[in-house]
């Protein structure tokens, strides 16, 4: 794995974006305290040819948790509705300030396709370079024939299994990408019912130390390696990440992908469902 295997620049995806097998999301999701409606944003302005790839619909429908992994056959009719091939170069952006793109880049990594990528910097550095965009329900696609198959070097944890490694006397690392004040339990949850804190044994590493605050592109491989670093990770070890639910987890696992650490595990579940629960927390 590194940058150019999971990465597409602006320039690139300017210069490409009428390739025949090239397909384009719009991954943009918000939470309810940035009072913003992704949706909306998406028929006021997207990029050329772009389709909507919701998160808060592409997900388990049977759990009240906010966005657990789909089944290999719910994720197979999302994608075959939008249009997806399995031989399709899929590449997907945000507007958000947490990199949502990630999670589309990750789910489509969990059910086995390789050439997916996320757009560095997404719709705002596009248009800085003065990319095209559009109004609308966005291009309509044929119901394609896609399938799902095994992940690709990254898995999901289950509440039980994260459970019994952090109580026992295993050395486990955990990346939080929340805030430090939510990590620390100072900032309350943005979701109603959820205590404040953090999961026993976790480290806080906020996603935004990823990203360029000017351009909203990722940092650089060297900067990923001293954050984590600064950390204390072993990045020969077992990496497990988390966040409120699912989503900034995935921008860590990108991170990680760009230096070419692989086997990253999701915890999707993450905060939305340990805060809810009666496992132990930690506030320090």
């Amino acid at each position: 794995m590194s940058r150019i295997k999971n990465l597409v620049t602006a320039e690139w995806l300017i210069e490409n974006i009428n390739l025949k097998n090239l397909k384009i999301g719009d991954a943009t999701y918000f939470l309810s305290t940035h009072n913003r409606d992704a949706e909306a944003e998406y028929l006021n302005e997207h990029i050329q040819n772009a389709v909507r790839f919701d998160i808060d619909a592409i997900k388990d429908p049977n759990s009240d948790l906010p966005h657990m992994l789909p089944s290999p056959d719910q994720f197979e009719n999302h994608m075959q509705h939008l249009g997806f091939q399995n031989d399709d170069l899929i590449v997907f952006y945000d507007n958000s300030p947490f990199l949502s793109a990630a999670r589309a880049w990750w789910l489509l990594r969990m059910f086995g396709h390789e050439k997916v990528f996320v757009l560095d910097g997404g719709l705002n550095r596009y248009k800085t370079l003065g990319g095209q965009t559009e109004k609308g329900e966005g291009k309509t696609s044929l119901k394609s024939n896609f399938k799902a198959s095994n992940p690709i070097d990254t898995d999901v944890i289950k509440f039980d299994e994260l459970y019994e490694k952090v109580f026992s006397a295993e050395d486990v690392q955990i990346l939080d990408a929340r805030s430090y004040a939510r990590f620390i339990g100072k900032e309350a949850e943005p979701r109603a019912g959820l205590r404040s804190g953090h999961i026993p044994k976790s480290c806080n590493v906020p996603l935004t130390s990823f990203l360029n605050t000017t351009t909203g592109e990722i940092v650089s491989d060297s900067e990923i390696r001293n954050i984590l670093a600064n950390a204390d990770i072993k990045l020969d070890k077992p990496i497990i990440t988390t966040c409120g639910s699912g989503v900034t987890a995935t921008g860590i696992a990108l991170a990680l992908s760009l230096i070419g650490v692989t086997g990253t595990i999701v915890y999707d579940g993450s905060w939305s469902e340990w805060g809810s629960s009666s496992a132990p927390i930690e506030t320090n």
